[in-house]
């Protein structure tokens, strides 16, 4: 499998992702094309099972935005020092990965198969060995904790 091979397989996928990472399109475009050029130079890459490489642009494409971020923040604070009105860097996409973090591994694991993955609650039980219902009910609570920790970060 070539990466053009990988493109039109995952395209849509890394596309919707970065949209929802980025805070403009095309902010998003560029990831998903600096995604691309690096996994030309993944030689293993191909090799590797579909969800795994869906995983590793998720990967790339998260880290490249956190980069950018972490620019746009350096560059925010030179700009304080020559007294120019600062713009507020909005990382809310950028959190919502961090809040994740704070999940038990196996509801943040449903949480990204179900959300960022697209994968219905039968896909992430047979792949985690589980009943359907049992993958909305953790899916529902995680949903509650996510909903809890958003409230107090608002406060």
């Amino acid at each position: 499998m070539q990466v053009c091979d990988l493109y039109e397989n995952l395209k849509d996928d890394v596309q919707r992702y970065a949209r929802s990472i980025a805070k403009h399109a095309y902010e998003a475009d560029d990831l998903v094309q600096d995604a691309f050029m690096k996994a030309i130079k993944e030689p293993n890459l191909a090799a590797l099972p579909l969800h795994k490489q869906k995983a590793w642009f998720f990967r790339v494409v998260k880290n490249r935005m956190i980069d950018i971020s972490r620019r746009e923040k350096r560059l925010v604070s030179w700009e304080d020092d020559l007294d120019v009105a600062e713009l507020p860097v909005s990382s809310r996409n950028i959190e919502m990965t961090e809040w994740l973090a704070r999940l038990p591994q196996s509801q943040s694991d449903i949480v990204f198969k179900r959300f960022w993955l697209g994968m219905s609650s039968q896909e992430i039980g047979e792949q985690l060995g589980m009943p359907a219902a049992t993958v909305r009910y953790k899916l529902q609570t995680a949903i509650k904790k996510l909903r809890k920790l958003w409230e107090e970060d608002m406060k």
